[in-house]
């Protein structure tokens, strides 16, 4: 009697799977777009069949607003917290950490929500994400009188994030997080702590 082939040890059951199609699902719609991806390709990257992403998520659109919520959900967190960014240097500095902090966190969410957000316009959490971009703006009108002030706190905050969105396409690997964070933050903190500006001084001159 030929002996007996020894059955292998079952895989241990994945601990999230929701979580790791969530990591995944984000992956591919900053790379090939909302529009580009399919449920089929998450789950193929994923290692899962496309009936378990449907058993966790109902649809494309669910798996897009379960991966883009908590990125929203900080954004307006980091915003609810921002009162009067001009009462001093410490107040503007707390603000543009957060901030910073923030990209770090989500850059790849963010990276969504930009670059698709017009294209993307009628899907709830992408509209809840342009209103709370467009209340971004509005703090910065709110906050700085002048037309130069908020072309100023517009380009800091916009350039931030330009910095680590295009980064996010180079790989993990390519932008050292602690350096960059200190050069972000002291860089966005000088381009926008209150400063006579260069016309005002040639007028002076």
């Amino acid at each position: 009697m030929a002996p007996s082939t020894p059955i292998p040890p079952a895989a241990p059951p994945r601990q999230n799977p929701s979580e790791e199609l969530l990591a995944v699902a984000i992956e591919q719609f900053a790379s090939a777009g909302f529009a580009g991806t399919s449920l089929q390709q998450i789950a193929d990257a994923a290692g899962y069949s496309k009936s378990s992403v449907l058993y966790h998520f109902a649809s494309k659109e669910a798996v897009l607003e379960a991966a883009l919520s908590p990125a929203i959900d900080r954004l307006e967190q980091v915003l609810a917290g921002v009162q009067d960014l001009r009462s001093g240097p410490a107040k503007l500095r707390e603000f543009v950490e957060q901030f910073i902090d923030f990209l770090f966190e989500y850059r790849l969410e963010v990276h969504t929500f930009i670059n698709q957000g017009q294209s993307l316009v009628g899907i709830p959490v992408i509209d809840r994400a342009n209103a709370t971009v467009r209340k971004l703006a509005e703090t910065c009108a709110t906050d700085f009188d002048s037309v130069e002030e908020q072309v100023r706190f517009g380009v800091a905050l916009g350039g931030a994030a330009y910095a680590l969105v295009a980064g996010a396409n180079f790989g993990e690997n390519s932008m050292q997080q602690p350096e960059v964070r200190r050069a972000l933050i002291t860089i966005v903190a000088g381009l926008l702590d209150p400063a006579p500006s260069h016309s005002s001084n040639e007028t002076n001159g």
